[in-house]
C-alpha cells in the first residue's frame, strides 16, 4: 500500500481525535485572532448604540437550544450593550425551548451588570437590574405569526401576563407602552421561519425597525430584505456575534469560539484536501 492508498484508507477515528485536541489546545492556549466588522452588524450596534437613556428595545428569542452556540452570544452581547447603556428591554420568546434559555440569559447578565466595567474606554458602574423596571420578559406563546400581529395592538393580548405571572398593567417598565409604537426597534433572533414572520408582520404590517440575527446558514437567505432597507441590520452566525462583541469591547463566548472554530476549519480543510490528492494520485496510479 503507498502512500497515496494510506490517505484514502485513513481511519476517520485519527481524524476526530486531531480534530478534538486542536479544539481543547486553541480553548486553553490564550491568543486572539483579528475580528473584521461588517457594515450590516455596525448598524444595529451603532442604532442601538445612539439611543438614549430609558429607550425601549424589543429582543426576539426565538430559537432552540440546537442553535444556542451561534445565537446565544449574540443575546449577551446585544443586551448587555444595552443595559451599560440604560436601555431598556422588553424580551420574548417565539420558540417553545425558548423561555428557559432567555431565563437563564437574563439572570447571567444581572449578575454581570453588578460589575464595574469599562468598554471602549467608558467606565460604567455596576448596577442591579430590577424585573418590571428594566426589563420585562413576556414568556412565550405559539403561532409566531399571530402573537406578532397581537402585539402589534397591543402586548396584553397575547401577553396578559408576563412570564413570571405579573399582569403587565402592574409593571412600571409598561406604563404607557402599548405596542411597538412605543418600542424603538425589534432585534429578532432565530433559527428558523420566525425571521420571515417578523419581516412581513412586524417590519411589513407594523413599520417597526427591525435587525435580524440568525445561524450562519440561515444569513445568505436574508442580505435581499437588508438591501431592501426592511431590515437595518443582519447578524449572521458565531462570526456576527463576535463582530457585535468587538464593537462593544465585550469579549465574550462568540470571539473565543472563534479562535477554536477557525482551526478547526482550517484541520477539515487539510483533510479535505488530503483526501483529494489521494483519490487523484491513485487513479492516476491505476491508469499508468
Amino acid at each position: 500500500m503507498n502512500i497515496f492508498d494510506r490517505m484514502m484508507s485513513l481511519d476517520r477515528r485519527w481524524v476526530f481525535l486531531i480534530l478534538a485536541l486542536v479544539c481543547v489546545i486553541t480553548y486553553v492556549w490564550p491568543f486572539s485572532i483579528p475580528i473584521r466588522t461588517t457594515h450590516e452588524v455596525e448598524s444595529i450596534y451603532n442604532y442601538v448604540d445612539t439611543l438614549k437613556e430609558n429607550d425601549i428595545i424589543f429582543l426576539g428569542i426565538d430559537y432552540d437550544p440546537n442553535a444556542l452556540a451561534e445565537l446565544h452570544p449574540m443575546a449577551y452581547a446585544i443586551a448587555e450593550h444595552a443595559f451599560r447603556k440604560k436601555l431598556r428591554i422588553i424580551f420574548v420568546t417565539l420558540s417553545q425551548n425558548g423561555p428557559g434559555m432567555a431565563d437563564q440569559a437574563i439572570r447571567d447578565l444581572t449578575d454581570s451588570l453588578r460589575q464595574d466595567k469599562v468598554y471602549n474606554g467608558v467606565e460604567y458602574k455596576g448596577r442591579d437590574l430590577v424585573n418590571g423596571v428594566d426589563y420585562v420578559f413576556l414568556g412565550y406563546k405559539p403561532y409566531p405569526g399571530l402573537v406578532i400581529l397581537g402585539m402589534g395592538q397591543n402586548f396584553r393580548i397575547p401577553f396578559p401576563t408576563d412570564y413570571y405571572g405579573t399582569p403587565l398593567d402592574s409593571l412600571p417598565l409598561m406604563k404607557g407602552v402599548l405596542n411597538y409604537d412605543q418600542v424603538k426597534c425589534v432585534i429578532d433572533l432565530a433559527a428558523g421561519n420566525v425571521a420571515d414572520m417578523w419581516v412581513v408582520y412586524g417590519a411589513g404590517r407594523y413599520n417597526v425597525p427591525l435587525a435580524l440575527g440568525m445561524t450562519g446558514v440561515m444569513g445568505a437567505d436574508y442580505y435581499p430584505y437588508l438591501n431592501s432597507g426592511q431590515v437595518f441590520g443582519l447578524m449572521g452566525g458565531l462570526l456576527g456575534a463576535a463582530q457585535y462583541e468587538k464593537l462593544s469591547d465585550n469579549s465574550g463566548p462568540a470571539i473565543d469560539g472563534m479562535r477554536i472554530q477557525l482551526y478547526a476549519h482550517i484541520i477539515i480543510i487539510l483533510f479535505i484536501l488530503m483526501g483529494n490528492i489521494g483519490f487523484l494520485m491513485s487513479r492516476r496510479e491505476k491508469r499508468v
